[in-house]
């Protein structure tokens, strides 16, 4: 038997948008997001992007094992059409903190050097919409804040639409609140309004 993830759905963010989607386990909140950066495509319909959309900020899976942190950094950059790569390779660098490790082979960087490595890459683009799944988990807590500031650096020109479990973060980053639910999105003003629906499911 076939199950719906998602069907008919129809989301429209404004520039600045920070949009939390909220569901329970299995409901579809990662394929939509794989589905929103365009890792997956629907067996149904279509997904039409009108803006620049990043990829899932925590999938790491784009990135060959066998090269360098600067050579997957420079095989990125040309990808989105960046020719001269020495100042975002510079900062990837310096961001992810993971020193010399930078120019060694990511298949043998820990998780944690691997995750913010990952964020690095995704943070030195700029894209008009930023898709993430739980990525303010990455580091301890002075990288947390650290991956919190350019997030809100990068709201000033962009929309965030991220999956997370911890409300906490969600009370302290969101107004708005999206829930997903019978494979169909919710769209809440009062985040409050979003959390108290999800935590009842």
């Amino acid at each position: 038997n076939e199950k719906c993830a998602l069907k008919n759905l129809n989301l429209t963010l404004k520039q600045g948008d920070f949009a939390p989607i909220v569901g329970s386990n299995g409901a579809g909140k990662s394929t939509l997001l794989r589905l929103l950066g365009g890792m997956d495509t629907p067996s149904k319909g279509k997904v039409t992007r009108h803006c620049r959309v990043s990829w899932p900020l925590a999938l790491g899976g784009g990135f060959q094992g066998s090269m360098t942190g600067r050579e997957n950094t420079r095989f990125v950059c040309r990808i989105h059409g960046v020719r001269d790569t020495l100042a975002i390779e510079e900062w990837v660098k310096e961001f992810s903190e993971i020193g010399q490790h930078f120019e060694l082979p990511i298949k043998g960087y820990s998780s944690g050097m691997r995750s913010k490595f990952s964020f690095a890459v995704s943070m030195a683009f700029d894209f008009d919409i930023y898709l993430t799944d739980e990525i303010m988990s990455v580091g301890d807590a002075r990288f947390k804040q650290k991956c919190i500031d350019v997030f809100n650096q990068k709201r000033e020109t962009a929309s965030l639409i991220m999956v997370s479990h911890d409300m906490k973060n969600l009370r302290q980053q969101c107004d708005m609140g999206i829930l997903l639910r019978n494979s169909t999105l919710e769209l809440f003003d009062d985040i409050e309004d979003a959390i108290r629906i999800y935590q009842k499911l």
